[in-house]
């Protein structure tokens, strides 16, 4: 009998498995109880992420998906609440290693484009919010995104209104060795980010807020075919929101900010096919 090709759902939790296998151990400690390996884990909450699910949802169509629990070598389908405490022990260190290691599966330029874009926290109802005196209604998340394969290089979550031009210092500090030209809107126009990347052999490539005729001349003397391949970043910010939802589900926001990082790592995966 003619074997089934593979669907993308099935080529998605190879890769995942994978990457899983090449960032942690098999198990958290000798005294695991061993029921579940660390790689499931990882693979089921990217999995959940990948189809826009929920806890309570995905073990029920696990039921339906035994390719996938073959490929996982799944012989119990784990509860909801199993998956949501792996979710709350599995370090941020964690996933962004996974998150490392998926941007080596792809064939990234060195052209990276940096902006930033708001995620609702949708489920913070105004009671919630007014008893934890909880102002700030959205998650301010800036992308690093190569424009070759639109690979997320890497990114920063806040709470707060910080400025672009706080954010990008870090995230060019920690991706130099990624990063060969950055492109920057008006927003990151900062003469310190401007010799941060220098220093670090990054050809920074932003646009200066106009002040005067010398700015003028400056912006008109940019290469406008390469600052135009800014676009992918607005482009991955909208596939983020349209794929995987605009919201974080989490009420706590280091759980906010590590789903976003599950988010951006569900897209790389996605993208190695």
């Amino acid at each position: 009998m003619e074997a089934l090709p593979k669907s993308r759902l099935l080529r998605f939790v190879e890769q995942a498995m994978h990457l899983a296998r090449r960032a942690v151990a098999r198990y958290s400690s000798k005294f695991s109880k061993r029921r579940y390996t660390l790689h499931q884990h990882i693979v089921l909450l990217c999995l959940k992420v990948r189809k826009n699910t929920t806890y309570r949802t995905l073990p029920d169509e696990l039921i339906e998906m035994p390719r996938i629990r073959s490929t996982l070598d799944l012989e119990e389908i784990p509860s909801p609440s199993t998956l949501c405490k792996a979710f709350n022990r599995l370090d941020m260190a964690v996933w962004r290693v996974c998150l490392n290691l998926s941007v080596t599966l792809l064939p990234t330029n060195g052209i990276v484009g940096i902006d930033a874009s708001g995620f609702d926290r949708s489920h913070a109802s105004k009671h919630y919010t007014k008893r934890t005196k909880l102002t700030i209604q959205q998650l301010k998340v800036t992308l690093l995104v190569d424009t070759r394969v639109n690979a997320i290089i890497d990114l920063h979550v806040t709470t707060t209104r910080k400025h672009d031009s706080q954010i990008a210092p870090s995230l060019i500090k920690r991706n130099t060795g990624d990063v060969e030209i950055l492109l920057g809107d008006k927003g990151y126009d900062d003469q310190k980010i401007r010799t941060l990347a220098h220093e670090g052999s990054v050809r920074p490539v932003i646009k200066h807020r106009e002040f005067s005729s010398l700015h003028k001349a400056w912006n008109a003397r940019l290469d406008s075919d390469l600052y135009g391949q800014r676009s992918q970043n607005e482009t991955v910010n909208s596939r983020l929101k349209r794929k995987y939802g605009a919201f974080v589900r989490s009420r706590h926001w280091w759980k906010q900010f590590r789903e976003l990082v599950v988010c951006c790592l569900t897209h790389n995966i996605d993208k190695t096919f």
